[in-house]
């Protein structure tokens, strides 16, 4: 049989709509407060991709770094209310729980980080479910939390007065235990917050740190490792559950995934940045010794211990002291 022109032309629209990527259905604007030039931002990109594999191209990731769409404090109100779908979410009183677990005064192993990351947003799954949000992407942040001041201290446990900037309601008792007084500075602002002595010290991720340039303000450093720390990328559970199972599953695999391929790039990358600062740039990276380390945690943690079973309830409490107790050093 002989095809005409119009067959052909048929046959051909038809091999060119295959080749084509069908368009999103969903969209998930995804919100972070690291900028470009972070490694976690190269860790986004790849959970995006993998998400338009994973689904076909039926969902869409979109990324927007340096808490362009809100605030530090914002990310329960912005998921919640759709500014964007996923977001990380800080200490919020509306996840009493995770509020006060999601950084806590702990030496914790991380050979196996993913799993733990993995159990801990497993237990405050129902606690994020009650204020319609899901558990996506847990962060590195257990690898990097540390100090920074403009010139040596003597000691971490003995901070004379200092103003030292704080994430959260943890911090803050640490830093008013050691004798020092708490300041909240969102990361964006903490580089002219030191540049303008606002603050004497720097309570932050070393990627973060490095990322908004703060050891030109803040050189020194004391690396002291003293916390389990997860803050978690969210979503929206309405706009989670209006997927289908299938994109449900490839989203949650994909965030799995993204902390597998993210995990060694990351700490090698926190430590080229600690490392080209203290070769290059003038910094210094001290470490305390462990019998310090162990001091300076049991100097908050019991107190701690009393805010953790009053915001979680003895039960949940005592999970997640089991979890990082099975993940000790």
């Amino acid at each position: 049989m002989t095809l005409t022109w119009k067959c052909l032309a048929s046959a051909t629209a038809l091999s060119v709509a295959a080749t084509v990527p069908a368009l999103a259905e969903t969209t998930i604007r995804l919100s972070t407060y690291v900028n470009e030039a972070d490694i976690r931002y190269d860790g986004f990109v790849h959970f995006a991709k993998l998400v338009e594999e994973k689904t076909g191209g039926s969902v869409e990731v979109q990324i927007f770094p340096s808490a362009t769409l809100h605030g530090w404090s914002e990310g329960v109100d912005a998921v919640q209310g759709g500014v964007s779908e996923m977001s990380w979410i800080p200490a919020d009183d509306r996840l009493p729980c995770y509020r006060v677990t999601s950084l806590y005064p702990v030496a914790v192993d991380l050979e196996k980080q993913i799993e733990m990351d993995a159990a801990y947003a497993d237990l405050v799954r129902d606690e994020a479910a009650n204020v319609n949000l899901v558990p996506v992407f847990n962060s590195n942040y257990s690898y990097d939390q540390e100090w920074w001041f403009e010139e040596a201290i003597a000691d971490l446990g003995d901070l004379q007065g200092k103003q030292v900037r704080s994430i959260g309601p943890l911090v803050s008792m640490m830093i008013e235990t050691w004798g020092g007084a708490p300041v909240f500075v969102a990361p964006k602002e903490v580089f002219q917050s030191a540049e303008r002595g606002v603050v004497d010290g720097i309570n932050m991720g070393v990627a973060t740190y490095s990322s908004w340039k703060l050891w030109d303000v803040m050189p020194y450093m004391v690396n002291a490792n003293l916390f389990y720390g997860n803050i978690q990328y969210m979503m929206n559970k309405e706009k989670f559950d209006s997927m289908t199972a299938d994109e449900q599953a490839a989203v949650m695999a994909a965030a799995k995934e993204t902390e597998e391929w993210l995990k060694p790039r990351y700490e090698d990358w926190v430590d080229q940045r600690v490392g080209n600062a203290v070769m290059k740039g003038g910094g210094a990276a001290v470490s305390i010794s462990q019998d310090k380390r162990m001091e300076l945690i049991a100097s908050v943690q019991g107190k701690w211990n009393e805010t953790v079973d009053e915001a979680c309830g003895p039960e949940l409490a005592g999970q997640i002291r089991d979890l990082f107790a099975q993940h000790a050093p």
